[in-house]
């Protein structure tokens, strides 16, 4: 896919795919071998933006946290295509090597032990993966502002703030001069519109915020995959995270998508990922892929471009 297809990240000076990779999948759902396959696949489907956390995945019995950035670092060096790539990592997540929260020390050891297993020098966007409530945000951005100095991050983003608290943080960054958050990772799809809509939304619009949704498939919901009780007891480890969807709602958002679908030669995911780079503010939905079939569907939807009765539909039928 050509650079023709890259959008700018908000105020960040970055150029990126419309989809961004979700990393959680390395070192999880896909072991080494499948995950630096499923890297090489990427450029070769239009996607230069890949996210991931310093606590990936810490949550799978053996793991500490690092691996998957561990296994982006094995990438990066053994393929050579570090500057072919936008890497979006976090910090703040308890891990078994870190206690997290965002105070300055945290962060200065965290960026220095994310560096090492990239095996790079710099980090594209550099994200506050939660917001820590019992440290100034004054102490965090002085943080993040003096790696943004030394050249070690690019840019700096947020994830999981309430708007109170992302607003806070830029009021501060401006009265210091310091490097701001110039994008959120909020939770955002088709059945997860309120709290995003509700208050996140006009903060990221009045500052240019580039906004890049987890979820953006609802764990599989949005796939079509799971549409009766039988299909969560065939898939038990993912299945039960959909369960809270299994609703009047979200049955008119599965039918809506399949009417889409229908329309468009398009899959449902496709259908659900183009309806959200459609929405205001966003820069690139976060979405991953275990297959070869997962990630065409991903990069469908970054040249699918609906109607405005096609996106009415959609919204009319997901409205909270």
């Amino acid at each position: 896919m050509s650079q023709l297809s890259r959008r700018p990240l908000g105020t960040t000076g970055l150029s990126v795919s419309p989809i961004c990779f979700g990393g959680n999948v390395f070192g999880w759902s896909l072991d080494e071998a499948a995950s630096l396959a499923m890297l090489d696949a990427l450029p070769d489907h239009g996607i230069n933006f890949i996210d991931t956390a310093d606590a990936y995945s810490a949550w799978v019995e053996g793991n500490r946290g690092g691996e998957s950035e561990t296994l982006i670092g094995t990438w990066f060096k053994t393929r050579g295509r570090r500057s072919d790539v936008v890497l979006a990592t976090k910090v703040g997540s308890p891990m078994h090597t870190s206690p997290g929260g965002l105070k300055a020390d945290t962060i200065v050891r965290g960026v220095e032990a994310s560096l090492q297993r990239l095996q790079t020098d710099y980090i594209d966007l550099y994200q506050s993966h939660r917001d820590d409530a019992d440290t100034p945000v004054d102490e965090t951005l002085e943080a993040f502002d003096r790696l943004v100095r030394a050249g070690k991050v690019r840019a700096l983003g947020a994830s999981n703030f309430s708007a109170d608290r992302l607003k806070a943080s830029i009021d501060a960054s401006a009265a210091h001069g310091w490097a701001a958050y110039a994008t959120l990772q909020p939770l955002y799809n088709l059945m997860d519109r309120d709290a995003f809509e509700q208050d996140l939304m006009a903060v990221c619009l009045e500052h240019d915020i580039a906004v890049i949704p987890y979820f953006s498939l609802a764990s599989g919901f949005l796939t079509g995959k799971y549409r009766t009780e039988a299909d969560i007891a065939a898939h038990p480890t993912r299945g039960e995270r959909v369960r809270k969807y299994m609703t009047p709602r979200g049955q008119r958002v599965v039918a809506a998508l399949d009417t889409v679908a229908a329309e468009t030669g398009a899959s449902p995911a496709s259908v659900a990922l183009a309806w959200l780079m459609a929405r205001p503010s966003i820069g690139a939905p976060i979405a991953s892929a275990t297959s070869t079939t997962q990630l065409a569907a991903l990069a469908a939807a970054m040249t699918l471009t609906l109607t405005v009765p096609q996106q009415a539909l959609l919204t009319e039928a997901s409205a909270p």
